[in-house]
């Protein structure tokens, strides 16, 4: 315990890096797969192919993926863009399969009433699509959330800081707290993170409450 105590400085340094990279790949993986699951829903000849792609990157060892990704983009092995593009990427395998599902679902009834009222393209997308959609597009960000904390930790392995640093310096020290703490850390932000999405997607969806007695 007395390490707990020596390193609380470190660790919460760690906790905020942690967070830096996994949020800002989260948000971008939900920007960027809304509108590509909408196309691959709209526009199944392209739909298919981009599936199947997103789906070898998502079969690609996370490992290999750090080294590759820098090659192409330029940046440095340890980069924090490079770890939120590959955080990023994985991200977009997971929910864009999500989106297509979510956009496929929607009740030809309110897309029939979105027509006969003349709503635009945009405009039905805004009020209607969109909207109607977000259950389940935000229940796929779960899965996303939980998976991008816990592989912000790889990035350990080639010097990216992160909780990921207390296993590995942990493992080398043979320092068990120091595992633990990293193990309990982790955790306990992708609950507090899967909680964050579970709340907002309360507060964007108020008519389920309405229609469910208040069930989320």
């Amino acid at each position: 315990m007395n390490w707990l105590a020596e390193n609380l400085g470190t660790i919460w340094d760690l906790t905020l890096t942690h967070v830096a990279l996994a949020v800002p790949a989260v948000v971008a993986s939900l920007v960027l797969s809304i509108p590509l699951g909408r196309l691959a829903h709209a526009r199944p000849r392209l739909g298919r192919p981009l599936l199947s792609g997103l789906a070898l990157v998502y079969a690609i060892p996370s490992l290999p993926l750090l080294i590759m990704v820098p090659v192409v983009l330029g940046t440095g092995l340890r980069s924090a863009v490079n770890m939120v593009v590959v955080l990023t990427l994985y991200g977009v395998a997971i929910l864009v399969g999500q989106c297509a599902r979510a956009f496929s679902d929607l009740p030809s009834d309110a897309l029939a009433s979105a027509d006969a009222m003349g709503m635009g393209h945009f405009r039905r997308f805004g009020t209607i699509e969109l909207p109607l959609a977000l259950p389940v597009v935000m229940s796929g960000l779960r899965v996303v959330a939980a998976s991008t904390i816990s592989l912000v930790t790889v990035g350990a392995v080639v010097g990216v800081r992160s909780l990921g640093t207390l296993f590995t310096d942990g493992f080398q020290r043979g320092i068990i707290v120091e595992i633990i703490a990293g193990v309990l850390l982790t955790l306990g932000l992708a609950l507090v993170l899967d909680l964050t999405i579970v709340g907002l997607t309360r507060m964007l969806t108020p008519w389920r409450r309405a229609g469910t007695g208040g069930a989320a």
